[in-house]
């Protein structure tokens, strides 16, 4: 039927997206708001556009070769797309479907002017705006032009922009289809973008508005420079007015032209504070008609406001829910984790069922709620003091949030969670003993779990697990397990500090832990070094490895010379080792064990860049250097007023720091040990979901917390539809950039290291691993692409414990991302490494095989001419 080409504009709302695609619907729905003008128009639906495509079957084969392509081959893409475009434009529109289109321009006015605009199914969604991937068309007049113009439409949905989007995306090309929105052109007097929430803090309260003379495409396109206005709570709170000087206004004869603006009017604000506010009431309605903060264009004519356009804004960061009004100041987890990509539900609800305090999700990350912390002056110097010595950034953007008004509340005393506040733990003996009973007991526990889990299976599992979490918390919470970090950690400040005031000498620690014992991390990287002492000698097996791909290849190691004792090297090294990964406190993320592949390259550097018993050599080389600057900071200590006494406060404090800092890793490595062995329980129930047609694939329970988990195998029922929202949400929160701290309005607060102390063009950062180290910048954004050659610096955005085999071989460290006394820093100083972390977007400033100089010391990297 005819009919179904067309659907004016009051037709339509937000639930026809698949007909009149994102742009059309939310037009549609922003018609049927009470007080909101909308320019009157139509759609062209999907269903035109499907028939378009089908008038041309050479297309089905370009987008088969285009689904193929990396979106990283620019000049392929560009070609392969301009070719769809061209065939696109050059059928003729079908004689019914140009009537249906004419038949509804005479209603509106054929000779009237329209903007023509791409609405497509894959736009202006929560998860995905596709802000600027198609293309619109202002001023057309006349029906010719306007089928004219709606074939540039159908035919943008293929430029190189939206093509490379959406292969980024994971979109299929095939699902998405265009719509066209036909809509009366207005002339305004002034044009511009309203955000309901601030687009750069995030701040929900905080609306901005840009605003500037004439049609919005000037502020669009970057013409000009808008003026800017903040509006909270009804009333405009900051503005910056621009000199204006060009303007895009509609010809009479259709299209457009840039004019310039008499110099009288260049600096006068676009709007007056009234509109400004006017405008936001309505933009509030509009948000609330959504359901979520909108991005919003809008055209003032006749000191009236009509709306053209509104879209989610996708970039902002989600808040976590909380069920009341009050306001709430959250922590990033992932930072002190060193883990900000986002996990799957599976992994969130596992950590938070075996986390020692409440954890709120958002946007694929967790978050600690601290606002009873920071509420009373005595939890909250506690809580500042601990934070600000992991991680001046996440201290700095609290006290910023404590420094607004009154946003954190003051009470008499903290009530419960938030993490513990600092302050001197008990006193315990500075004896090994104490840390080797607390890995026999951290053992016997694992050695247990493993024992009992064996027999259950379906729902009695569940239940096992729920138990088995509450051991697991209280092996995390052993009050001698605390006071042992604790005291490592106490003594490396002290040592610090002391060191400092009495020496003048900066991070003195880092060379005092050197080599320290009983530190399960550095012991992993240095195991694979001799794994790799094991294959050196064996060119088969060298010459195999390199070309390693698929994961069964261990059992294929016995065909070469030398194969048996290579295998048996590495299953030995993933015997202790193999519950490790990247991003490891996500129990979905996939573990050595299971993909042993990742460990091959790494491997391999050890291979070429070390001789025979590096290992043993590098371990002993670190523990002489701790013992010489033991000697030496002693003997100066002597030569002091008091000396005496200072040398035998200090030796203590050293026998304390090599006593206890190794253990710091242990508790981590138990929490992974005891992850791997639910994650194969819960496996093997995933694969009986999916053996019994319940699931389609076996890894789909990612996608379900673990009561949902639990409920599918009671059940033997999931729903398909929410497994899918959720794999579109997983994928959405990777374009989402966790921040260290997150208030309830919605503001993402970085924090700053307020330092002036460093040279011009430096990247600053948080010292961890003293000394000063040049070398080749290795830009690093996954472990299994690593290639590295001595000498090299390490830069990537967070490290874990699964890095640490990569630190053997290199010269420093940079990460964006890291305290003093996360995994990285601890490795770092355990293997002599200088290092800088919480450099923010090193990955970005520091480009792949640049020269860098890395101040561990001092606390910032140079970029070298």
């Amino acid at each position: 039927m005819i009919e179904q080409y067309v659907w004016d504009l009051q037709e339509v709302d937000e639930r026809q997206v698949a007909v009149v695609g994102g742009k059309g619907a939310h037009l549609g729905g922003l018609s049927r708001i009470e007080g909101i003008r909308v320019p009157g128009g139509f759609c062209v639906t999907t269903d035109a556009f499907r028939r378009i495509m089908a008038e041309a079957p050479s297309i089905d084969d370009r987008l088969d070769q285009l689904s193929r392509l990396n979106p990283d081959d620019r000049e392929a893409v560009r070609t392969l797309s301009a070719q769809i475009r061209q065939t696109i434009e050059a059928i003729a529109v079908p004689g019914d479907l140009a009537a249906a289109i004419t038949r509804a321009l005479a209603q509106l006015g054929e000779q009237a002017a329209y903007a023509v605009r791409s609405s497509a199914t894959a736009e202006d969604l929560p998860t995905a705006s596709f802000a600027g991937q198609q293309d619109t068309y202002l001023n057309v007049v006349g029906a010719a032009a306007i089928l004219q113009h709606v074939s540039r439409c159908w035919a943008s949905l293929f430029t190189e922009r939206a093509v490379t989007y959406r292969q980024r995306n994971g979109i299929d090309h095939r699902t998405v289809h265009m719509a066209v929105v036909v809509q009366q052109m207005v002339f305004p007097h002034a044009a511009g973008i309203l955000f309901t929430a601030d687009p750069v803090t995030g701040n929900r309260k905080v609306a901005t508005v840009d605003a500037g003379f004439g049609l919005g495409e000037a502020l669009v396109s970057g013409l000009v420079n808008p003026d800017v206005f903040k509006v909270r709570h009804g009333e405009v709170v900051a503005k910056a007015i621009a000199a204006k000087q060009r303007a895009v206004h509609a010809l009479a004869a259709g299209g457009t032209q840039e004019v310039a603006i008499e110099v009288q009017r260049q600096e006068q604000p676009a709007l007056t504070d009234a509109q400004v506010v006017r405008l936001v009431q309505l933009g509030r309605r509009i948000e609330a008609h959504f359901g979520r903060p909108q991005d919003i264009e809008w055209c003032l004519v006749d000191d009236g406001f009509q709306i053209v356009q509104s879209r989610p804004i996708t970039t902002l960061f989600p808040i976590p829910e909380t069920g009341d009004q009050a306001n709430h100041v959250y922590v990033s987890v992932g930072h002190g984790q060193m883990m900000t990509d986002p996990m799957k539900p599976l992994g969130l609800s596992m950590w938070q069922l075996t986390a020692m305090v409440p954890m709120h999700e958002a946007g694929g990350r967790l978050f600690v709620d601290v606002t009873r912390r920071l509420a009373s002056p005595a939890s909250r110097a506690g809580l500042l003091d601990v934070i600000g010595r992991g991680d001046p950034l996440t201290r700095d953007a609290l006290e910023t949030v404590l420094d607004r008004d009154d946003f954190v509340p003051s009470l008499p005393d903290a009530g419960p969670g938030g993490p513990p506040g600092g302050g001197a733990s008990a006193p315990i003996e500075t004896d090994p003993a104490i840390v080797t009973e607390l890995i026999e007991r951290s053992q016997v526990s694992i050695a247990a779990l493993e024992r009992d889990i064996r027999t259950k299976t379906g729902p009695a599992l569940f239940d096992f697990l729920l138990e088995a979490f509450e051991e697991h918390k209280r092996v995390l919470s052993d009050p001698l397990s605390m006071q042992a970090i604790m005291a490592g950690m106490e003594a490396t400040w002290w040592l610090n500090d002391k060191l400092q005031e009495w020496l003048g000498e900066k991070n003195a620690a880092d060379t005092l832990t050197l080599s320290a014992p009983d530190n399960v991390t550095s012991e992993m990287g240095l195991a694979l070094l001799d794994v790799a002492d094991v294959i050196r000698p064996q060119s088969e097996v060298v010459a195999f490895l390199q070309g390693v791909e698929d994961e069964g290849f261990l059992d294929e190691l016995a065909k070469f010379a030398g194969g048996t004792e290579a295998r048996d090297a590495i299953e030995a090294y993933l015997d202790r080792y193999g519950m490790r990964c990247v991003g490891e406190i996500d129990i979905t993320r996939p573990r050595w064990r299971e993909r042993p592949t990742t460990l091959v390259p790494v491997i391999l550097d050890n291979v070429r860049n070390f001789e025979a018993g590096a290992a043993e050599r590098r371990f002993e080389q670190g523990r002489q250097k701790a013992q010489k600057k033991e000697q030496d900071v002693l003997s100066r200590l002597r030569a002091l007023p008091d000396g005496e006494q200072k040398a035998d406060e200090a030796k203590r404090m050293i026998d304390r720091v090599r006593t206890f800092i190794g253990y710091r890793e242990y508790p981590k490595y138990g929490i992974v040990r005891r992850y791997f062995v639910y994650k194969r329980a819960l496996l093997e129930e995933a694969e009986r979901l999916a053996q019994a047609g319940v699931l389609p694939e076996m890894e789909d329970v990612f996608y379900l917390t673990f009561q949902e988990f639990h409920d599918a195998v009671r059940s033997n029922q999931v729903d398909d539809q929410l497994i899918q929202q959720r794999k579109d949400a997983f994928r959405s929160y990777h374009a989402l950039t966790p921040p260290r701290v997150l208030t309830s309005d919605g503001e993402a607060v970085t924090g700053a290291y307020r330092r002036d102390d460093v040279p011009a063009g430096a990247l600053i950062g948080l010292p961890v691993s003293a000394g000063t180290i040049e070398g080749r910048a290795r830009v690093i954004l996954d472990m299994a692409e690593a290639d590295l050659e001595a000498g090299d610096i390490l830069v990537t955005p967070f490290t874990d414990p699964s890095w640490s085999p990569l630190f053997v071989g290199i010269a420093g460290l940079v990460t964006e991302v890291g305290g003093l006394m996360t995994h990285g820093a601890v490795i770092a100083r355990e293997y002599g490494l200088p290092a800088v972390v919480g450099v923010e977007q090193a990955t970005r400033l520091i480009r792949d095989g640049q020269r860098i100089r890395v101040h561990g010391t001092d606390g910032y990297v140079e970029i070298l001419p």
